[in-house]
């Protein structure tokens, strides 16, 4: 009874018992796992870099192509317009005279620019309105 009375009592002691200092390889080991860290954040800022020039070079390629195509567009979308008012006027030449029908396309193409451009002009005035400050409509 007396050799489990110890061996409680020193079972007992044992949890109660201030640990050890951290040795030189514990030391080692944190040194070790910091700079580890720090490796780890240097390969993944450098690998996020060079996700982001990659993302970047291929959204520049991709605006390149868009713009293009836009411009394309652009073009042809004037020349079907062209080929409509060409259209109109070989068209109404035989009701009116040659004069007469390019007389009512142009004046026709002059009433829709007029009116395209009055719809625009409206549009950036209300957007002026919108971005002018309460003091600038004050008069101050």
């Amino acid at each position: 009874m007396n050799d489990m009375s110890r061996q409680s009592g020193a079972e007992g002691a044992s949890p109660s018992a201030p640990e050890a200092a951290p040795t030189s390889t514990e030391d080692e080991s944190l040194v070790d796992e910091l700079g580890a860290l720090v490796d780890n954040g240097r390969n993944y800022a450098a690998a996020e870099l060079a996700f982001q020039k990659t993302r970047a070079a291929l959204a520049g390629r991709s605006i390149g192509i868009a713009a293009a195509c836009a411009v394309v567009a652009i073009i042809l979308l004037h020349i079907a317009f062209l080929a409509l008012a060409v259209g109109l006027v070989i068209a109404l030449a035989p009701l009116v005279t040659i004069w007469g029908a390019i007389g009512i396309v142009f004046g026709g193409l002059l009433v829709l620019v007029g009116w395209l451009g009055w719809i625009a002009l409206k549009n950036a005035k209300k957007l002026g309105r919108i971005f002018s400050s309460a003091e600038d409509e004050s008069g101050a």
